[in-house]
Protein backbone atom coordinates (compact mmCIF):
# COMPACT_ATOMS: atom_id res chain seq x y z
CA UNK A 1 0.00 0.00 0.00
CA UNK A 2 1.03 3.46 -0.84
CA UNK A 3 1.75 6.43 1.59
CA UNK A 4 -1.05 9.18 1.57
CA UNK A 5 -1.72 12.57 2.93
CA UNK A 6 -5.29 13.12 2.48
CA UNK A 7 -7.19 16.39 2.50
CA UNK A 8 -10.89 16.76 2.36
CA UNK A 9 -13.54 19.62 3.11
CA UNK A 10 -15.19 19.28 6.25
CA UNK A 11 -18.32 21.25 8.06
CA UNK A 12 -19.83 23.15 5.69
CA UNK A 13 -17.02 23.68 3.42
CA UNK A 14 -15.44 25.89 6.84
CA UNK A 15 -12.62 23.42 7.87
CA UNK A 16 -10.81 20.64 6.50
CA UNK A 17 -10.45 17.18 8.25
CA UNK A 18 -6.56 15.71 7.51
CA UNK A 19 -5.74 11.60 7.53
CA UNK A 20 -2.67 10.04 6.47
CA UNK A 21 -2.69 6.65 5.40
CA UNK A 22 0.51 4.34 6.24
CA UNK A 23 2.39 1.88 4.00
CA UNK A 24 -0.17 -1.05 6.09
CA UNK A 25 -3.61 0.73 4.96
CA UNK A 26 -4.00 2.25 8.32
CA UNK A 27 -5.99 5.73 8.62
CA UNK A 28 -4.64 8.04 11.02
CA UNK A 29 -6.76 11.34 11.51
CA UNK A 30 -4.08 14.37 12.24
CA UNK A 31 -6.89 16.84 12.66
CA UNK A 32 -9.08 19.57 11.62
CA UNK A 33 -7.83 23.12 10.21
CA UNK A 34 -9.61 26.35 9.25
CA UNK A 35 -7.26 27.13 6.65
CA UNK A 36 -4.28 25.48 4.84
CA UNK A 37 -1.65 28.19 5.51
CA UNK A 38 2.15 27.19 5.34
CA UNK A 39 1.97 26.50 9.06
CA UNK A 40 -0.49 24.08 8.92
CA UNK A 41 1.38 22.49 6.49
CA UNK A 42 4.07 22.25 8.37
CA UNK A 43 1.76 20.21 11.35
CA UNK A 44 0.61 18.29 8.70
CA UNK A 45 4.18 17.46 7.12
CA UNK A 46 5.80 16.76 10.39
CA UNK A 47 2.67 14.46 11.87
CA UNK A 48 2.65 12.28 8.53
CA UNK A 49 6.58 11.91 8.64
CA UNK A 50 6.05 11.08 12.45
CA UNK A 51 3.26 8.74 11.67
CA UNK A 52 5.40 6.82 8.64
CA UNK A 53 8.84 6.65 10.99
CA UNK A 54 6.48 5.17 13.49
CA UNK A 55 4.27 2.21 12.01
CA UNK A 56 3.38 -0.43 13.01
CA UNK A 57 0.60 -3.17 11.79
CA UNK A 58 -2.38 -3.20 14.51
CA UNK A 59 -3.34 -6.51 14.86
CA UNK A 60 -6.93 -7.49 15.03
CA UNK A 61 -8.84 -7.14 18.56
CA UNK A 62 -10.14 -10.37 19.48
CA UNK A 63 -13.71 -8.67 19.39
CA UNK A 64 -13.04 -7.60 15.60
CA UNK A 65 -11.91 -11.59 15.14
CA UNK A 66 -15.46 -12.78 16.59
CA UNK A 67 -17.70 -10.76 13.76
CA UNK A 68 -15.25 -11.77 10.88
CA UNK A 69 -15.48 -15.27 12.18
CA UNK A 70 -19.68 -14.65 11.84
CA UNK A 71 -19.28 -12.88 8.57
CA UNK A 72 -17.09 -15.99 7.25
CA UNK A 73 -19.63 -18.63 8.95
CA UNK A 74 -22.43 -16.68 7.04
CA UNK A 75 -21.23 -16.64 3.62
CA UNK A 76 -19.91 -20.13 3.92
CA UNK A 77 -24.15 -21.07 4.81
CA UNK A 78 -24.87 -19.45 1.48
CA UNK A 79 -26.16 -16.14 3.53
CA UNK A 80 -25.55 -12.33 3.03
CA UNK A 81 -23.91 -11.38 6.18
CA UNK A 82 -26.01 -8.58 7.64
CA UNK A 83 -23.62 -5.58 8.89
CA UNK A 84 -26.48 -3.44 10.87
Amino acid sequence: MSRKIIIEKYKDNTHYSVHVIDSFGQQHHVGYFAELDKFSQSIIEDEAENIWSNEVKCEPTLLEKAIKNCIDIDISNGKEPILD
